[in-house]
């Protein structure tokens, strides 16, 4: 079991709270988006993913890019060191079918679209955030509800599968650390 990670990302806009850890999927989500609320809990459900997350802030839009990025944050700081890194899940609901294909192996990319900008751009700035890369299909859907929410159940299921440990590095790089010295300036 990974220990919970906490993300705060504070603006004059926002003010979000995100707890994450990798568990059974419990959720504790208000972001005053009833429907950000709904697909957050769907995540975590399918993701296996606990979340607490509290969200306020003056636009919706603003809300919903600023918790994609803090959500994005918390479960960037969950992949293991032997994650097995890639996960895919095609997901039907209703009138609508939706692939996700992902790698949680550090490097940012999205290339969907979902029929929701507000969506779109969630998916978007979490995988900018988090360091994913993202690929979303909607392979079939009319209804817009069904289209998204189809896609947040497949990354769920996709983020559960690259999420687990198996306790060896998926990469012929073997393991990549980074680091960044500040230069003291005179």
């Amino acid at each position: 079991m990974t220990s919970k990670k906490t993300v705060e990302r504070t603006t004059k806009e926002t003010t979000i709270r995100v707890e994450a850890s990798i568990g059974s999927g419990k959720s504790n989500v208000d972001t005053t988006v009833p429907f950000l609320d709904h697909m957050m809990t769907a995540l975590a459900k399918y993701g296996g993913l606990d979340l607490t997350i509290k969200a306020r802030g003056d636009l919706r839009h603003h809300i919903v890019e600023d918790v994609a990025l803090t959500v994005g944050q918390a479960i960037a700081a969950l992949v293991p060191k032997g994650a097995a890194r890639y996960g895919e899940r095609t997901v039907p609901m209703d009138d609508a079918v939706v692939q996700a294909i992902l790698d949680v192996g550090g490097r940012p990319f999205y290339r969907g679209p979902i029929p929701s900008t507000f969506f779109e751009h969630w998916m978007r700035s979490f995988c900018d955030a988090a360091k994913f890369t993202l690929h979303l299909r909607v392979l079939r859907g009319e209804d817009r509800h069904h289209v998204v929410e189809a896609a947040f159940k497949a990354l769920g299921f996709s983020l559960a599968q690259a999420l687990a440990d198996t306790g060896s590095v998926f990469s012929t790089k073997g393991s990549v650390s980074l680091s960044a010295k500040q230069r003291k300036q005179s």
